[in-house]
């Protein structure tokens, strides 16, 4: 009989993407379908799963039914060590080449995984254009998983079709993105690479954008009030369904342990130092600063950070990566941790951070972030604002959504979309625009305090919208609704026959 039940359970299949950025709300996402009685199985490779695996154990002995099929990443066959399978791990242009060859290479294994797990649904991440066709063999929706803002894959999509960026006189001229609902100003250069100078990178990320409009409809972790006008142009842009289910994040970690764990299980250790040091300092004083787990900023950008938040004046804590401190011949950081030791005014923490902790702090005022969603949205539910600093990718849209739209937002004036890797030495953004920035953001005026009044107005949002009757909760439970739909359809059908 529970053979037979377990039968019966709609099984959905999540493949991510092997970056953090793309694989962690994906994992909470696939979490979540499992906690509303969904029958989950997530793809991933060795080293990619051994990040997540304990809180799918948990839900496991939780009695949910969720599990991570192992596949073998092909490291040998493209010269890369073992345990290097996540574009993380990519610090130079031929290792990120190497590890983007092995990815492509697990299409065919995955194709034939799907055949044997026979799925009712697969949600892939936009990386996979073939996935479309592999749905379509097995007669099953494919839904497209975007990582990112509703308003970002507007821009990308009317950028290609309309291409208001040609035919300009320099790279530094502004266009206005056709057909939005906000005047919406940019330049060529903070266009990533593959869509302003057509190099061949561009026959890598077009198939992407085009597999979503074949698919059977894109889940997003956002949430209806923070993007309602980018939901509604989406649909008519695109034309499919389209179901906001975020912030994710905030859902699967509603208790304090799993979100000092989230991501991160075995690098837990001094977070008694930096918790009591933040336990000092007065509520909304302290500035959060954090890159994300890409980029690679040169040396004399990690100076000119250090100098702008010392001139701020401001409480801060700055998350750095450990290569970083290691490429500093000159030990300037080692100099500058101590520095801050003796004055009390910052604290560095090294490679890794319990960031929902720190952003639910009582004494974290705002956040310098690169942009990246999850940041954005981890920092959007905590109701903060943002310096915005962004770097690569579509971290520039995600810029205008905050600054301009939603206005909880300070740039602090990066100019130029450049590979996490390749960062231009030239462009590094000064200190005095980093104390401007703070001094804005973490001020006593009154700008100051109606950015800090909206951006609490959207962390209530955020936080009742994942309740029962909230928008984000009904959309879930009115998907997977469908999908059974679906699959009692198909069941149907395939008995009259």
């Amino acid at each position: 009989m529970e053979s037979q039940q377990s039968h019966n359970k709609l099984h959905v299949v999540f493949l991510p993407f092997p970056t953090p950025g793309h694989m962690i709300p994906m994992i909470d996402t696939a979490r979540l379908f499992a906690m509303h009685g969904v029958n989950v199985t997530i793809i991933a490779t060795h080293a990619n799963a051994s990040t997540f695996q304990k809180s799918i154990d948990s839900d496991f002995n939780s009695g949910y039914s969720i599990k991570t099929h192992l596949i073998q990443f092909p490291s040998a066959q493209v010269g890369l060590p073992d345990g290097v399978e996540n574009m993380k791990d990519g610090i130079s242009f031929e290792i990120l080449g190497k590890i983007t060859r092995a990815i492509i290479m697990l299409q065919n294994p995955i194709e034939i995984l799907f055949q044997d797990l026979q799925p009712d649904c697969i949600v892939t991440d936009m990386s996979y254009p073939w996935t479309v066709e592999a749905a379509a063999k097995l007669g099953i929706p494919r839904i497209h998983y975007y990582s990112s803002s509703y308003f970002s894959n507007c821009v990308a999509h009317l950028i290609m079709k309309y291409r208001p960026n040609d035919n300009l006189v320099s790279d530094t001229q502004k266009f206005t993105i056709p057909c939005f609902p906000h005047t919406i100003e940019m330049t060529p250069l903070q266009l990533p690479d593959w869509l302003h100078a057509k190099n061949p990178a561009a026959a890598y990320f077009e198939p992407m954008f085009e597999s979503e409009k074949r698919s059977y409809g894109t889940l997003y972790n956002s949430f209806h009030e923070l993007e309602s006008d980018y939901e509604k142009l989406s649909n008519t842009t695109m034309g499919i369904k389209t179901w906001s289910v975020g912030p994710v994040s905030a859902w699967t970690n509603k208790d304090g342990e799993k979100k000092a764990k989230r991501g991160h299980i075995e690098e837990l250790g001094k977070e008694e130092e930096w918790l009591n040091w933040l336990n000092s300092k007065q509520n909304e004083s302290v500035l959060y600063v954090s890159f994300g787990s890409l980029v690679r900023f040169p040396h004399a950008q990690l100076v000119e950070i250090a100098h702008g938040l010392e001139n701020s004046g401001q409480n801060f804590i700055w998350v750095i990566k450990k290569y970083d401190k290691d490429e500093d011949g000159e030990g300037f950081l080692q100099e500058f941790e101590e520095r801050l030791k003796e004055s009390k005014k910052g604290y560095i923490i090294w490679n890794w951070a319990s960031q929902l902790l720190i952003l639910d702090h009582p004494a974290t005022g705002g956040i310098v972030t690169h942009c990246g969603w999850n940041s954005i949205l981890e920092s959007v539910n905590s109701g903060l604002p943002m310096i915005t600093w962004p770097v690569f990718a579509e971290q520039f849209y995600n810029e205008k959504l905050l600054v301009d739209v939603l206005k909880i937002g300070v740039p602090v004036g990066a100019k130029e979309n450049n590979l996490w890797i390749n960062i231009n030495v030239e462009k590094v953004v000064r200190r005095e625009d980093i104390v401007k920035a703070v001094k804005i953001l973490m001020g006593s005026d009154q700008e100051s305090k109606e950015m800090r009044m909206r951006a609490k107005k959207l962390g209530d949002a955020s936080k009742r919208t994942i309740e029962e009757g909230g928008d984000s909760y009904n959309n879930l439970i009115q998907l997977i609704d469908e999908l059974k739909s679906l699959k009692k359809s198909k069941a149907l059908g395939v008995k009259a026959d």
